[in-house]
């Protein structure tokens, strides 16, 4: 069973913090005292507060989320305009405490996955230091498969296991041409990779897929992809 996993999308406002709630959610309702956290948080403080509600108030919000920065910026920008350093020492503190704790705790990134954090490090580079599968949380709308590929073939270059992809619907509504397509071409394109679809709104996510990313049991080959 993974410790943990890293949750970051195609893009800024893709659904990370929503897809990241319904997991925390999925495995403590099997049993399992997961925990979510922001490391990273850059405007206001809700997706931490969000995480802080999955996790039924067990771990403090400083943990849940060790940097806050209150401009509503790329953290490297938001560092520059408040005039002080992103203190990444304490996302790295903050992380290795909850793991000594928690079986899993399921980490959401900051904006895309080449996120500047620093003038040095990317959210990437962050990422790679946690050594966790990544999961990546897809807008499912138009120019998702370019900016999904991209996404994809950045994590698999650093070397780090692609857990699968989420497709988020980000609005209800009539769906387009490419709504209907997306997941379908990218399954022909990412043959393997799991790809489950959120309806808008959904209240929940499939226990199936829950267990099958975390390795919670082992994955059947050719089993199709979950739906909530």
């Amino acid at each position: 069973m993974h410790k943990g996993i890293f949750i970051t999308g195609t893009d800024t406002g893709v659904g990370k913090t929503f897809i990241t709630r319904l997991l925390v959610v999925a495995l403590r309702q099997l049993g399992i005292p997961a925990v979510g956290m922001k490391p990273f948080a850059c405007g206001d403080r809700l997706d931490a507060e969000t995480l802080s509600g999955a996790n039924e108030g067990s771990v403090e919000l400083g943990l849940v989320n060790p940097v806050w920065m209150q401009v509503p910026a790329a953290p490297y920008a938001a560092s520059l305009i408040e005039n002080r350093p992103l203190d990444v020492d304490s996302a790295r503190s903050a992380f290795q405490t909850l793991t000594a704790q928690y079986p899993i705790v399921v980490v959401e990134g900051v904006g895309g996955w080449r996120v500047p954090l620093t003038d040095q490090l990317c959210m990437s580079d962050f990422a790679v230091e946690l050594g966790l599968p990544v999961l990546v949380v897809c807008a499912n709308r138009l120019g998702a498969l370019n900016h999904t590929r991209l996404t994809v073939d950045a994590i698999r270059s650093r070397g780090l296991p692609l857990a699968g992809l989420v497709w988020n619907e980000p609005a209800c509504g009539e769906p387009d041409p490419a709504q209907i397509t997306n997941r379908a071409v990218m399954e022909h394109l990412l043959p393997g990779v799991l790809q489950p679809e959120i309806p808008y709104g959904a209240s929940s996510i499939a226990p199936e897929f829950v267990r099958r990313i975390f390795g919670l049991e082992k994955a059947t080959e050719g089993l199709p992809p979950f739906s909530c």
